[in-house]
C-alpha cells in the first residue's frame, strides 16, 4: 500500500479520517536528544452525539528516537495497517519515508 506522508504546520489539522500523527520535541533534561510521539488518530462519527469525535491511540509515547526515525517508523506502522497518510510537523529527508513526501 503507497503511504503519503503530509507535512503540516500542526499535523492535527491533517486532511483525513484515518491516519497516524508524529510529532517530536527536545527531552527537557537534555536538549541533545529527541523525544517522538507516534498516534494513530480515528474520526468516528457519533449518531448520538453532534459532529465528530477523534480517538488517539498513542503509539510511542515521548521516546528517544531521530525525527527521520520516527517518520520511518510511522510510515511502515501506516503501510501495515493499511492507513493512506502519515501527518508531521517537520519536514525530512526523503529517504526517511520510502514512499511519498508532500510539502
Amino acid at each position: 500500500m503507497e503511504v503519503r506522508v503530509v507535512y503540516q504546520e500542526s499535523a492535527q489539522a491533517c486532511p483525513a479520517a484515518d491516519f497516524v500523527r508524529v510529532s517530536t520535541c527536545s527531552d527537557p533534561n537534555d536538549d541533545t536528544v529527541t523525544l517522538a510521539t507516534i498516534q494513530r488518530v480515528v474520526e468516528k462519527n457519533d449518531a448520538k452525539k453532534v459532529g465528530h469525535r477523534w480517538h488517539v491511540k498513542t503509539l510511542i509515547m515521548e521516546q528517544p528516537m531521530s525525527p527521520d526515525e520516527a517518520l520511518g517508523f510511522a510510515t511502515r506502522y501506516a503501510a501495515r495497517k493499511n492507513i493512506p497518510i502519515v501527518c508531521t510537523e517537520f519536514q525530512s529527508s526523503p529517504e526517511a519515508a520510502p514512499d511519498r513526501i508532500e510539502r
